[in-house]
């Protein structure tokens, strides 16, 4: 009977790939829900008055509270489990937005989309990817990691012409709900399906071998939880300058993104007469193409020097934001649709080779340690979006914005190629962490540059 079952095992696909489906959904409502706010920002100024800077506040402190979530949130997954720490995201989710409509202030907005969603969506963001991919997979890793990162993108796909419509009919306090409404309903998903690790239902990692098993993370010191060990990955991290430049390259991606394309994008649209619901819908066109993009560079990075890809990947997004300013108008011209393809593909195809960079150098921490480097990806789109909506406010355009980000990218580019090649590299080594030269010499050697 047991043989027979273990046949029966066998034939059936890994556990793994229900695993990552049920993580993709998760994912999709997150990056949905995050984006939300680009699709308010008109309505809320209409309403209320508040100046777009006012209205980016809440925004950049989603933005923030987005990024430094999540090297917390994967310690936490490592000590709570990752079904537990989701699903307790998306009740945050569900609550902030469900409370916006009951609000009569901007600092109320602040806490209920900034602070409440903020933290939900950071804890089911980009380390959530990282965690997933790092215990359920050894084959397949690199392109599960860029079609969970594209999941972002479908998300944005999703959410965003639906959100614009019902926010231009119904209002925005409809659309509000749905965002509740849909977090809501991913939770029995979640707690029914997500697994931690695959020796909880007695597997191994989809092709791991003894060699190739992925490691488990040293255990805490004693009065140590996970936030300490958050903090003292970080301390040990930031030894290196690998991290410095990753961090860097990192938030001048959120910059780029997140907080100037990905914000402002829709209401500077607007400017230029361009319908909110048409701004949208290019917004998620871009989307389309991320999906095709990220899931090609997640293939690409199990082949390709990661560095290469980041730096190719910054220097061709500076060169498009230069050349944006031009292409608004109040139609949807050839010129803005061949940005929107460009720029899709480019959105988040950085994400895959970072983190391959950060687990080839950091090793078992490597997933705490892209937490961090997301959390200045998220810094620097949070400074993006209050800069970019003051920007607006006083010049009234954000041409500005625009060039400056055009030249940011092009630092991350040289930042890029200066990262460490990790594990056989044959560089000169970096300053490696006590918590690292204690690992042994397997860890020393991921720590090189």
């Amino acid at each position: 009977m047991s043989e027979t079952s273990d046949v029966a095992r066998r034939r059936l696909p890994h556990r793994a790939w229900l695993v990552a489906g049920v993580a993709l959904v998760a994912i999709v409502g997150a990056a949905g829900f995050r984006a939300t706010p680009g699709v308010m920002i008109t309505p809320l100024e209409e309403e209320f008055g508040w100046t777009r800077g006012t209205i980016s506040l809440a925004v950049s402190v989603n933005l923030v509270l987005y990024g430094l979530t999540a090297p917390f949130a994967a310690a936490l997954m490592d000590r709570l489990g990752m079904r537990r720490v989701v699903a307790v995201a998306l009740l945050l989710v569900s609550l902030g937005s469900g409370l916006t409509v009951f609000m009569t202030a901007s600092w109320q907005l602040v806490a209920c989309w900034g602070v409440l969603v903020g933290l939900g969506t950071g804890s089911m963001a980009l380390v959530f990817v990282a965690t997933v991919t790092d215990r359920w997979f050894v084959r397949h890793r690199g392109v599960v990691t860029g079609v969970l990162t594209a999941g972002g993108a479908a998300g944005q796909l999703v959410f965003l012409p639906v959100l614009a419509w019902i926010a231009e009919g119904p209002g925005w306090r409809t659309a509000a709900l749905v965002v509740a409404a849909a977090a809501l309903a991913v939770v029995p998903l979640v707690w029914f399906f997500l697994r931690d690790r695959p020796e909880d239902v007695g597997l191994t990692a989809l092709g791991a071998t003894a060699d190739s098993a992925p490691a488990r993370p040293a255990p805490a010191a004693s009065g140590g939880g996970a936030a300490a060990r958050a903090v003292r990955v970080l301390a040990s991290a930031a030894r290196t300058r690998s991290f410095w430049f990753l961090a860097g390259g990192f938030a001048i991606c959120g910059a780029s993104t997140n907080g100037l394309v990905g914000t402002h994008f829709i209401p500077a649209a607007h400017d230029h007469g361009m319908p909110e619901t048409v701004a949208a819908g290019l917004l998620a066109l871009i989307g389309i193409f991320d999906i095709t993009g990220t899931i090609f560079s997640g293939w690409l990075s199990d082949r390709v020097d990661p560095r290469v890809l980041l730096g190719a990947y910054y220097g061709l997004r500076g060169a498009s934001l230069l050349v944006l300013p031009s292409l608004f108008a109040a139609t949807t011209q050839p010129s803005m649709l061949i940005f929107i393809i460009f720029y899709g593909l480019d959105w988040v195809a950085t994400v895959p080779p970072t983190v391959a960079l950060c687990r080839r150098i950091y090793g078992p921490d490597g997933a705490v340690v892209f937490g961090w480097v997301f959390g200045s990806h998220q810094v620097g789109a949070a400074i993006a979006a209050v800069a970019a909506g003051v920007t607006r406010d006083h010049l009234g355009h954000y041409d500005a914005a625009w060039y400056g980000a055009g030249a940011l990218c092009a630092l991350a580019a040289i930042m890029s190629l200066r990262v460490s090649r990790g594990r056989g590299a044959t560089a000169e080594p970096e300053p490696v962490p006590a918590a690292v030269a204690a690992d042994g010499g397997g860890a020393a050697a991921r720590a090189r540059a």
